[in-house]
């Protein structure tokens, strides 16, 4: 014989569910709404006082949902890194080769980076605040892994001839990196690019170059005629020697006279 639950019970726990969920949302609301104003007036001059008039809610309401601005600045910051770095992990574990993968990291970097605008912005205005803070010393290792997970992908590239000898895998991570980091600076959505177009312009130009497929090699400089210098010296030599000369002319003139 099958036991029914009172509906009672079964409305408590629906209840119970949707309050976690509206809790959970709200959470992540303010997060977000603290987010744009760590960006654009920056940490510490960002009250939560602040934070809580911009998300509709008393400061001492805030506190029901975090216990400080830090936490709040942690969960933005993790939140965004495990995102992203799942993410490389998921492409470094997989098959792909080598071109593959490194098309495939930057792509995702990009996605990540403009979806989460706000947290990227802060990360990149705050590291050496950010850096001072014991809470925050998983950034560093964060890093690393990421430039691990890179580098690995770069190396085995290398390795198997598919990019080219004599490359750093780590210089080429650094260049990749600040290329696509910056990008939050500047780019806008609404801009004539899509997210995927520019995307694949950076691909064209770190996988392809700049030069066109009919050029064999960059031209080189044009060679410049040797400039000759009169040292010092001689200079001041030659110099000497017309006022010498002048002053004899002076003296004979005079005794011809």
């Amino acid at each position: 014989m099958t036991m029914t639950k009172p509906p009672s019970a079964q409305r408590t726990r629906t209840a119970g569910r949707r309050r976690a969920a509206d809790t959970s949302a709200r959470r992540q609301d303010i997060i977000d709404i603290a987010a744009d104003l760590f960006a654009t007036r920056g940490y510490r001059s960002t009250t939560v006082r602040e934070i809580g008039d911009a998300a509709g809610v008393l400061s001492g309401s805030l506190y029901h949902h975090f216990d400080s601005k830090e936490t709040i600045l942690h969960e933005l910051v993790s939140g965004y890194l495990k995102e992203i770095g799942d993410r490389y992990q998921e492409i470094s574990d997989s098959s792909l080769e080598p071109a593959e993968a490194i098309r495939q990291l930057i792509t995702a970097a990009f996605s990540s980076l403009h979806a989460h605008r706000a947290a990227v912005t802060v990360i990149q205005n705050e590291r050496e605040q950010l850096s001072e803070l014991p809470r925050f010393a998983y950034l560093d290792e964060e890093e690393r892994r990421t430039q691990r997970l890179w580098v690995s992908v770069l190396q085995e590239g290398i390795s198997s001839g598919v990019f080219r000898a004599g490359l750093d895998p780590d210089t080429v991570y650094r260049f990749i990196r600040d290329a696509v980091w910056v990008s939050v600076r500047w780019y806008r959505p609404e801009g004539p690019l899509t997210e995927e177009a520019l995307a694949d312009q950076y691909l064209s130009v770190i996988l392809h170059g700049l030069l066109d497929s009919d050029t064999e090699s960059v031209p080189e400089k044009p060679k410049r005629a040797p400039v000759k210098r009169t040292s010092t010296a001689k200079a001041k030599k030659k110099t000497t020697t017309k006022k010498t000369t002048a002053a004899t002319r002076t003296r004979t003139s005079r005794a011809d006279g």
